[in-house]
């Protein structure tokens, strides 16, 4: 199967501290694909190195064919218009609108018209399950729910074929976050998706994740499915895929 991001014996260090010391994992393309761990283990720090917004002390970092820990500026610039990030907290500006929001990207980005981008931004705020009478709204406005929704309009609006969530269900209620779990499964195939994911949700673990990754005494300690994960030996799978609860 072909790969969209290949980690090879990546290495990160803050300091005197090593978090990560020889990370292995591959995406396939068309997954949903989870990366786990407990606290402190660098999960959403790989999340940030795999989009450029962080560098790696060593090893190799490949997306969609790109070695970008040896990249130029106009190849990394190019590069990032084609995945979508949706941080933690949504991170929408609080000044703009839900529409002004969704339709940045576009504006810096694209040399469309303003007809063609109001009508790419109307098209987005329909499969996040958004109303347009909540376009004019402005975040302070907008639910912990709505928000996702709006962050995740933003991520799509320049048509990635790569989408980073962290922790995309944080902060939502139980029905909220089933809602959210069930809506990136469609978009995944309604726009053929890779999906990376930073959760500690683990209903939507189960729910949404082809494959998972996980970093445990700064290495991938497992990487496979969920089938056979509760015979992983290992401190940390054993606590949190019985269900037990852990800080993670």
């Amino acid at each position: 199967m072909q790969s969209v991001i290949e980690v090879i014996n990546s290495k990160t260090v803050f300091g005197d501290r090593v978090v990560h010391d020889g990370l292995n994992l591959t995406i396939p393309k068309g997954s949903i694909y989870g990366i786990l761990g407990p606290s402190g283990c660098g999960k959403t720090t790989l999340l940030r190195e795999m989009v450029m917004l962080q560098k790696i002390d060593g090893g190799t970092i490949k997306v969609l064919g790109h070695d970008i820990s040896n990249i130029s500026y106009r190849n990394a610039q190019k590069l990032r218009q084609k995945w979508g990030v949706l941080f933690q907290s949504g991170a929408l500006f609080s000044s703009l609108t839900l529409k002004e929001n969704i339709a940045l990207p576009l504006v810096e980005y694209s040399s469309l018209s303003k007809e063609l981008i109001d009508d790419i931004v109307d098209f987005k705020i329909s499969i996040v399950g958004l109303k347009q009478s909540d376009a004019n709204l402005y975040p302070s406005q907008l639910s912990g729910g709505m928000k996702k929704k709006a962050a995740l309009a933003r991520a799509l609006s320049m048509d990635p074929k790569l989408l980073f969530l962290d922790e995309p269900t944080s902060g939502l209620d139980p029905i909220s976050a089933r809602d959210f779990d069930a809506l990136i499964l469609r978009l995944r195939s309604l726009l053929g998706l890779t999906i990376v994911m930073v959760s500690h949700d683990l209903q939507s673990i189960y729910d949404t994740l082809d494959l998972v990754s996980i970093i445990d005494n700064k290495k991938i300690i497992y990487e496979g499915n969920l089938d056979n994960i509760k015979s992983v030996d290992n401190e940390f799978i054993q606590t949190f895929f019985n269900n037990k609860r852990q800080e993670v």
